[in-house]
């Protein structure tokens, strides 16, 4: 029997000891690489590096800069610092930390029986800084979903515990860093050296863990707080504690199990509904004529728009929702990104021209033949839909370039009533696992894609990369350039896309770019106990996303 297993890497052939560890075989390729390796995949599966390779394999080594290392260095700094809390606040006091949502780059943090002060922060994060230098090894062990949570129970993680009695895997991967232990849905750094990336900040009645990003990951960024998407995400946060009785993904399979979920999804409509009037009111009360909403891929604008206009008709005003989409150019001229592929996301890719001229003549009294896009075709129909509206009359315009003032620097901007929208999910998988809003948004599109454009799951998590940078330049400068900001996320939402998602993703095949990615995905919504959308009103956001919506959107 061979003593030696032949590996590639980088595309090259070598041979190393039966059984090395990946971190050791790293080790010889680090100088090859920008940033510090942290994790690998072995024959196209995520593998830790303290993973010992025993067969032939092809490896491609991850580092903190790429998008999966990167998510491995994050949950490796969450479980410093709940290390450092222990440390400092007494053993377990990390059962009172909560990573709740996103603020600037970094997620807001509370700490449940503790004042938030410099004082304390500066001493976490002395700690979590001699954690880091120390390079304290994580250990990992393997136990059973039984085992787990059991485990997790006697420490008085509850939600943990609850989370893994719906979980369907048999073993449950346990990490631990000396007294503290954790688990966090997915691969970690060997040790804690990788940890040494962050900053603290008070804010609010918390404080806020920045993270180092992508692409310049030995890098923090500058704090730059969004007051109206964080004061969205709290009361988001406050609408699942206090009316939906939901804050985790175990509270919300409970309450499925329990036959709670048709109520569930009535009161989450309900609170979306009472907060759509009261933004109608308010465009009527300041005489607004045109309404722009705008917001990330995904977001349900359009859907948005239709119950806002049922809202202003309800109060006497006439709307007139008007897609920007409609108004893209034929695919042969949309611009191209940097590896020659169409960008739909920027306002380039729009006929911004006619649109602006469209919209003059329409507030100017004139009748206007409204363009539709056909995405089949990529190409505007022959035939367009008569438009004249009244003096009295709303515009009210959806689409991610709808707050920049390029698109309508012809209309006065005491006419403008501005509206950011965005999936800002607030349910968490436990008190220290957030799901982030990127995956909501994703998984969406990926659903309506394939219904929609026929497009395939693979192709749409390719494009995901272009479609996010298309946002950090074209939607993201311009969110708090509102007056209003909504939030689209329901509370139940990944357990209907589950039914949708799921086939989708199990079609991107082993080997592709694409695969592991889809395979993140997945075994994010095994947690989630799934529903037949049949229940769901044909008025709701996420029929946008499902089909069935009685407005023919998506």
């Amino acid at each position: 029997m061979s003593e030696k297993v032949r590996v590639q890497v980088l595309g090259m052939e070598y041979d190393f000891r039966k059984g090395t560890p990946l971190h050791e075989i790293g080790s010889f390729f680090q100088d090859k690489f920008e940033h510090r390796i942290i994790s690998a995949r072995v024959n196209g599966n995520m593998k830790e590096l303290t993973h010992k390779v025993v067969h032939d394999a092809e490896i491609e080594f991850l580092t903190i800069g790429d998008e999966d290392g990167n998510r491995a260095y994050r949950r490796t700094l969450y479980l410093v610092l709940c290390s450092a809390v222990d440390d400092l606040l007494g053993s377990r006091a990390s059962n009172q930390l909560t990573i709740e949502h996103s603020v600037s780059r970094g997620l807001y943090c509370s700490l449940e029986g503790h004042e938030i002060t410099d004082e304390l922060l500066s001493r976490i994060t002395i700690r979590m800084q001699e954690i880091a230098e120390s390079a304290v090894p994580i250990v990992k062990e393997d136990i059973s979903r039984e085992e787990a949570i059991e485990f997790f129970r006697e420490r008085g993680m509850n939600d943990k515990a609850d989370a893994f009695y719906f979980r369907r895997d048999s073993e449950v991967h346990v990490y631990k860093l000396g007294d503290t232990a954790d688990y966090y849905y997915g691969i970690m750094g060997p040790d804690t050296s990788y940890a040494k990336y962050f900053s603290l900040i008070r804010y609010s009645k918390g404080f806020v863990l920045q993270t180092a990003a992508p692409g310049e990951p030995e890098k923090i960024p500058e704090f730059r707080p969004y007051e109206n998407i964080f004061n969205a995400l709290e009361e988001a946060t406050t609408w699942g504690r206090e009316v939906l009785g939901v804050n985790t993904v175990a509270d919300l399979n409970n309450s499925i199990a329990d036959g709670k979920f048709e109520s569930l999804v009535l009161v989450q409509e309900a609170l979306q509904e009472k907060e759509i009037a009261r933004i109608a009111q308010e465009i009527i009360a300041k005489k607004r004529r045109i309404v722009l909403i705008a917001g990330p891929s995904s977001s349900g604008k359009t859907t948005f728009s239709h119950r806002l206009s049922i809202q202003l008709r309800v109060s006497g005003v006439t709307p007139h929702p008007i897609p920007i989409d409609n108004y893209y150019l034929d695919r042969s001229l949309c611009p191209r990104d940097e590896n020659g592929d169409y960008n739909f996301e920027i306002i380039e890719a729009l006929d911004i021209p006619k649109f602006n001229q469209d919209m003059k003549d329409l507030l100017d009294g004139k009748e206007v033949l409204l363009p539709i896009f056909d995405f089949t075709r990529g190409k505007r129909s022959e035939t367009g839909v008569p438009l004249k509206i009244g003096d009295s009359d709303v515009l009210v315009i959806e689409g991610i370039h709808a707050l920049n003032d390029r698109l309508t620097e012809f209309i006065d901007s005491s006419s403008k009533y501005r509206i950011y929208i965005s999936a800002l999910t607030w349910l968490n998988m436990d008190r220290h696992s957030r799901i982030p809003t990127t995956d909501a948004r994703l998984i969406r599109r990926i659903c309506r894609d394939a219904r929609t454009r026929g497009t395939p799951a693979a192709e749409t998590i390719a494009m995901w990369g272009s479609v996010r940078r298309g946002e950090d330049t074209n939607i993201f400068p311009f969110q708090e350039n509102c007056d209003a900001t909504f939030n689209s996320s329901l509370v139940y939402e990944f357990s209907i896309l589950k039914q949708y998602a799921e086939p989708l993703l199990f079609s991107v095949k082993p080997g592709t770019a694409q695969f592991n990615e889809a395979r993140r995905l997945l075994k994010f919504l095994n947690y989630f106990l799934g529903v037949s959308g049949d229940k769901i009103p044909s008025n709701s956001i996420i029929r946008e996303f499902t089909g069935g919506s009685c407005f023919n959107v998506g």
